[in-house]
């Protein structure tokens, strides 16, 4: 392959052989990956035939994106290329993993028109670990159930499991929905609708009240109610009265009207609805039938 018929080759026969360029061997060599096997006379750089196979396998694992140091452990059999191979899919993965999320956070700021501050905040936000992200959904609920030991332990704990998981490859709407409930959960006010809410859910319990309690007056509400909605029965109606009774006995209306409008706060039901799409669970269902016992209950109490 050489010119000089010695069977050593310059860095210009190198590059010539591999298509490299002579800048790039040069380098290399520098950095002690591809040491020349010997000098010429006028003091340039020789290499051999084994050259030629280690300048291959160098291009193969720089093209792999290994860096120089593990390159030279690789060729001083430090290390095997599967061990480093497999520590680069890792850190490829990390890669992959953040461009997404670079991605999902551009995608958002394009279709909400974001200013650059929106933008800064959001990909601060949307950037959190896994763990940056539970610790603030804990201490949100952590403050709205604290002091407040009759709440029910069904509840409680479905409170506490509300952290959102971004998936590694989060969609714009995933993203948007993580950085929004970001936002609510610093909200003063709206942490004072969720504590409301809580207090109400304490209040309605004593010691002797069975844990689940709270769900199964939900379930009850989504049977009666879901039962007259599919007969047309509208919430202003008479018939509704007779609907109203079975599911609340002798409670107060205008009492009971106040917690379901706390407990089913548009922005309650939106920080729910959030929570869904972060984590790529289903919405909230039966959203209506609560919508219809808020109706039934102002209807009444604005008689």
């Amino acid at each position: 392959m050489n010119d000089s018929g010695t069977g050593l080759f310059t860095i210009g026969e190198l590059a010539r052989a591999t298509g490299l360029t002579v800048r790039t061997i040069r380098y290399w060599s520098d950095e002690g990956a591809l040491p020349p096997v010997a000098r010429s006379s006028g003091g340039y750089r020789l290499y051999d035939a084994r050259s030629v196979a280690r300048l291959e396998l160098v291009r193969t694992l720089r093209e792999l994106g290994l860096g120089l140091d593990d390159v030279r452990g690789v060729l001083a059999g430090e290390r095997t290329v599967a061990e480093l191979a497999a520590a680069h899919v890792a850190a490829l993965d990390a890669q992959i993993s953040a461009l997404k999320v670079t991605r999902a956070v551009l995608s958002t700021v394009a279709r909400r028109g974001s200013s650059a501050e929106e933008a800064t905040l959001m990909n601060r936000l949307a950037r959190l670990s896994v763990a940056e992200r539970k610790r603030i959904m804990e201490a949100f609920v952590e403050e709205m159930l604290h002091g407040l030991d009759t709440v029910d332990p069904e509840i409680r704990e479905r409170m506490r499991r509300s952290a959102t998981e971004l998936p590694e490859d989060p969609t714009p709407e995933q993203v948007d929905a993580w950085v929004e409930l970001a936002e609510m959960v610093r909200d003063p006010e709206f942490r004072d609708l969720m504590r409301k809410a809580a207090e109400f859910n304490a209040a309605d319990r004593g010691p002797e009240v069975p844990a689940g309690t709270s769900l199964w007056f939900v379930r009850r509400l989504v049977d009666l109610v879901g039962a007259a909605r599919r007969r047309g029965v509208a919430p202003e109606a008479p018939e509704a009265d007779a609907v109203l009774r079975e599911l609340l006995g002798d409670a107060d209306p205008a009492a009971v009207l106040e917690r379901m409008e706390t407990a089913f706060d548009e922005r309650v039901a939106r920080y729910r609805a959030l929570l869904s799409v972060a984590n790529g669970s289903p919405a909230p269902p039966h959203g209506e039938d609560f919508a219809w016992v808020v109706a039934a209950l102002r209807a009444r109490t604005d008689r």
